[in-house]
């Protein structure tokens, strides 16, 4: 798991807020318009990013590493939307007699879901605890598409 750069002077405690504030705001966005796939939670880290990166490493290396995390989850939320849809299809062609093998994969897409949720809701409040004691956090499953 690779690490972004971070600062190694403490942070401030305006940083720390700005960047908790960022984690949790990414996570009652996406939490009130249901767009569990990340969506919200990038528009929220991208927003904070472009605001403080000039200004506030630590806030932009937490801003750069969630904009990561939730394109991340959009991206994987989206592939399994897509085999979902795949399996739906291969149902209906073949007259519902597929249903003996696509509703096992079927269950095993859904438990992908509820766990990409899962994974997606834990560490999105452990990172907003960790930059509020100052500290970096390593989302798990993260694409670097911006570095």
């Amino acid at each position: 798991m690779q690490t972004a750069a971070f600062p190694q002077s403490p942070p401030t405690s305006d940083s720390r807020h700005w960047a908790a504030g960022m984690h949790l705001g990414a996570l009652v966005l996406a939490l009130l318009t249901s767009w569990m796939s990340g969506v919200a939670g990038a528009l929220v880290a991208g927003v904070v990013y472009i605001a403080r990166r000039d200004t506030d490493a630590f806030v932009a290396a937490h801003a750069r590493d969630a904009l990561n995390f939730h394109l991340s989850m959009c991206l994987y939320a989206c592939a399994i939307f897509v085999a979902a849809i795949v399996l739906l299809g291969a149902t209906v062609l073949t007259l519902g007699i597929g249903a003996v093998l696509t509703l096992p994969a079927g269950l095993l897409l859904a438990a992908a879901a509820i766990g990409l949720a899962g994974v997606w809701l834990i560490s999105s409040i452990v990172a907003a605890v960790r930059a509020w004691d100052g500290a970096h956090y390593a989302h798990p499953l993260t694409i670097r598409f911006f570095s």
